[in-house]
């Protein structure tokens, strides 16, 4: 059975319950930081840690972020130790991202924290937050949704959707749950 199609009124949208937890001139710095000086090849690892402490994340020790990481708004995350970015990995925080310690999210790895609510004609917010528990991994070109928890030791595969919690020591690939 289908769902009659939601008439979209675009015009409408009004951004409603949505946060972005700094100012207009933080955002547009952090904004000019990260496309001039923080995604770059040329910019040492080393100081990516220190740089989002700057703007306010919780970094802990022993952090590897590769180029071309994209973070929405440092403000909104928390990593914990010996956590390691991949290459073109995107943190989408509309909503706080936690990574606990010992995580891997590797190359072009997405984790979304925003979505729209898709019966609401003017397409409003439907964020939420996403903890990435002590050793979990997602692999590269993964996608764990908004308000996701990928629990402890469990395994997000490469090129898989994660749409709902992820138990501890879970394995999903493309081919399902291993």
């Amino acid at each position: 059975m289908t769902t009659p199609a939601t008439a979209r009124r675009l015009r409408g949208f009004s951004g409603a319950g949505y946060d972005k937890g700094r100012g207009l001139l933080t955002q547009a710095a952090w904004f000019a930081v990260l496309n001039l000086v923080f995604m770059k090849w040329w910019f040492p690892p080393r100081l990516r840690p220190p740089l989002l402490r700057a703007f306010g994340a919780r970094v802990g020790q022993r952090v590897l972020i590769r180029h071309r990481v994209r973070v929405q708004w440092p403000w909104k995350l928390s990593i914990g130790d010996d956590v390691w970015v991949g290459e073109d990995a995107w943190l989408i925080n509309l909503e706080q991202i936690s990574l606990a310690s010992d995580v891997c999210v590797s190359q072009g790895a997405v984790l979304c924290t925003g979505s729209h609510q898709r019966r609401s004609p003017t397409f409003e917010f439907d964020n939420a937050p996403i903890s990435v528990e002590e050793g979990a991994w997602v692999a590269a070109r993964a996608v764990v949704l908004r308000g996701v928890t990928v629990g402890k030791g469990a395994v997000i595969g490469a090129g898989v959707v994660a749409p709902r919690d992820v138990p501890p020591g879970a394995v999903y690939t493309t081919g399902g749950a291993a």
